[in-house]
């Protein structure tokens, strides 16, 4: 197994690598773990102590929910291995505390959060206040995953087989040499930017009669995170739950 760094695209917090010699199933349960076990911040608990905005207390809660908290997975625990054993403590509870009293937008990030290195991700617009509105709530966010809400999810994950193609006598290769993502030469056809590469280009492959072959044990895996972790740190988390999960079935056998 080989993995190759192909591009990382830091404004959209987007890794690209190429995976050598690897099985579908690995690769899918990795991204199955990302999306469900890797755990993150989000907002759970609302307190709303005062709100004359135009806004319900439920959809200003549930706007605060779906912003990313960047997240110090060393610093957190999880409820149910804390050992307050969910009463709820520093230790697996962050507090933020959001006021607005401006006419305008308030955001997410200008909370005060209980711990400088954990606070919103993105200025993301809570609510916007007429003249003489005001919003003051407390929020409570805790480590969770996106097996139990999606809020806790901290990217996408996706992947698909190193397009190979291949050509017939039908083909039409000049339609093709428009395609910025990929290089002709005579009959054969390589990628020359994957980062390029789009279901755009599939179809056009399609309408010129150029079969696209996957190869299966060549993976081209992308991860794109929501802020609250670096790609590294989902793919380094990942990949210790992983582990974790085969002792604990190695013991039960």
């Amino acid at each position: 197994m080989k993995i190759e760094k192909l591009s990382f695209d830091k404004k959209k917090n987007r890794l690209t690598f190429l995976w050598n010699d690897v099985e579908e199933s690995y690769a899918n349960t990795i991204r199955r773990i990302i999306l469900e076990e890797v755990p993150t911040l989000a907002v759970e608990d609302v307190e709303i102590k005062e709100n004359s905005s135009a806004l319900y207390d439920e959809i200003i809660a549930l706007r605060a929910g779906l912003c990313p908290i960047k997240t110090d997975l060393k610093t957190y625990e999880l409820k149910e291995k804390c050992k307050c054993k969910g009463e709820g403590c520093a230790r697996c509870e962050l507090k933020l505390v959001l006021k607005g009293s401006k006419k305008g937008y308030v955001n997410a990030t200008e909370a005060e959060s209980s711990d400088p290195k954990c606070t919103f991700v993105y200025p993301m617009p809570i609510v916007k206040l007429l003249a003489k509105q005001k919003i003051e709530m407390q929020l409570t966010a805790v480590l969770n995953r996106g097996r139990e809400h999606t809020k806790w999810s901290p990217g996408w994950a996706w992947y698909f087989g190193w397009p190979e193609f291949k050509v017939t006598s039908k083909s039409n290769l000049d339609a093709l040499s428009k395609c910025g993502a990929i290089e002709i030469k005579g009959e054969n056809i390589k990628i020359k930017d994957i980062s390029k590469w789009n279901g755009a280009y599939e179809e056009l492959c399609e309408k010129s009669n150029v079969e696209i072959v996957p190869n299966n044990t060549q993976l081209v895996f992308n991860l794109e995170s929501w802020g609250q972790l670096s790609c590294d740190e989902i793919l380094e988390k990942s990949s210790e739950i992983l582990l974790e999960k085969l002792e604990e079935l190695d013991k039960l056998l």
